[in-house]
């Protein structure tokens, strides 16, 4: 008996061991990456010394900053028609944004002594945190789940990717090649550009979608971050640089965010994440890498348009329709299913490992 509660205990899960085993698992991966790469782990141009430098001072800021944020009363505003688990998460506080991707910025953009492909990356970035602000704060000023509306939302997102795209046609005209694994390419001329515009849009919207579990959006996207990192460091060091800030950055974060939250990332947070995961695949034409490991945000995605596109076609007399799922994104359909947040946020993350794996594996 007391062996059987021995191994039990042995494998409880939480979010405080969820998040140690997950920021040792990446510590323990950019020290091998870098090893293996012939990079001093202990350098500026690495993946270990960015992420941890990111990740002790985002985690470290944040002990000031939610505080803040508490006596702001920026507390989120929960959907009623959602999980009823999370409901007593009514007050946490949102915005978390507004701390960790300011420390992956101003770090990635001092590391990399300020390369003109990390400052245009970081000004996207700013730019979709600002349009992720301004919708959380009309959240919380009208203390409902409404923001901007979608539609300025959208106009906003195009605006910044249509900006980034014009410059990165400027600095590089002849990116409109795509580079695919096995040596091959596909050629897109001007169609290249309205691809562009919708991967920073949708990459960002993406990730926003999945923000919706203690701890998700962060640990993937750190996960996201860190293998794109390594993907682009043979050609692009200071893009790996931002990566493994940006990792970092989110590793801190979850000092605060792992369950149960004391902060939530907000618009604020997952626009600018998605922008900046997208923006670095562009500059390093790693487009078919970030598709594979951005699986997690793209299968959320489909399934909230497979809901609303099932919902639609199936509407009675009565303008009522039927769910696909039994409610969208996918990671809520599974808590309704009987999982909780902790076996969600596990299962995520050790899907977005394989994905990088898988990634590694097509690149070598």
């Amino acid at each position: 008996m007391e062996a059987k509660s021995s191994s039990e205990s042995s494998f409880y899960l939480s979010g405080t061991n969820l998040l140690v085993l997950l920021s040792v698992a990446l510590s323990v991966a950019a020290f091998v990456l870098d090893w293996t790469a012939n990079r001093l782990p202990w350098q500026v141009t690495s993946l270990s010394l960015p992420l941890i430098i990111c990740g002790v001072v985002t985690a470290g800021i944040g002990y000031g900053v939610v505080p803040l944020l508490v006596k702001l009363k920026t507390g989120q505003v929960i959907r009623e028609d959602g999980p009823q688990a999370h409901l007593k998460k009514a007050g946490t506080p949102t915005m978390g944004g507004v701390f960790f991707i300011p420390v992956g910025i101003v770090c990635a953009a001092i590391l990399s002594s300020f390369a003109t492909n990390v400052v245009a990356v970081c000004l996207l970035s700013l730019g979709y945190a600002a349009i992720g602000w301004l919708d959380d704060w009309q959240i919380l000023r009208r203390k409902s789940n409404k923001g901007i509306s979608p539609r300025m939302k959208l106009a906003l997102q195009i605006g910044f990717a249509v900006v980034f795209c014009l410059w990165l046609w400027w600095s590089q005209a002849s990116i409109t090649t795509v580079s695919l694994p096995f040596g091959y390419t596909l050629p897109l001329g001007l169609l290249f550009w309205l691809l562009a515009v919708f991967v920073l849009v949708a990459e960002s919207n993406a990730t926003n979608l999945t923000d919706g579990v203690d701890g998700l959006a962060g640990g993937t996207v750190a996960i996201a971050f860190l293998g794109l990192g390594a993907l682009v460091a043979p050609t692009a060091p200071e893009l790996m640089i931002f990566c493994a800030c940006m990792s970092g950055s989110c590793l801190g974060f979850l000092v605060h965010n792992r369950n149960p939250a004391r902060v939530f990332m907000g618009d604020t947070g997952s626009l600018a994440l998605g922008g900046a995961l997208a923006a670095v695949g562009l500059l390093s034409n790693s487009l078919w890498a970030l598709f594979i490991l951005s699986g997690i945000f793209f299968v959320e995605t489909l399934s909230v348009m497979a809901q609303v596109g099932y919902y639609k076609a199936t509407k009675d007399d009565n303008g009522v329709g039927k769910r696909l799922f039994k409610m969208a994104p996918l990671h809520h359909h599974l808590e309704l299913s009987g999982w909780s947040e902790l076996q969600v946020v596990a299962v995520f993350y050790l899907i977005n490992v394989i994905l990088v794996g898988v990634c590694l594996w097509l690149s070598s």
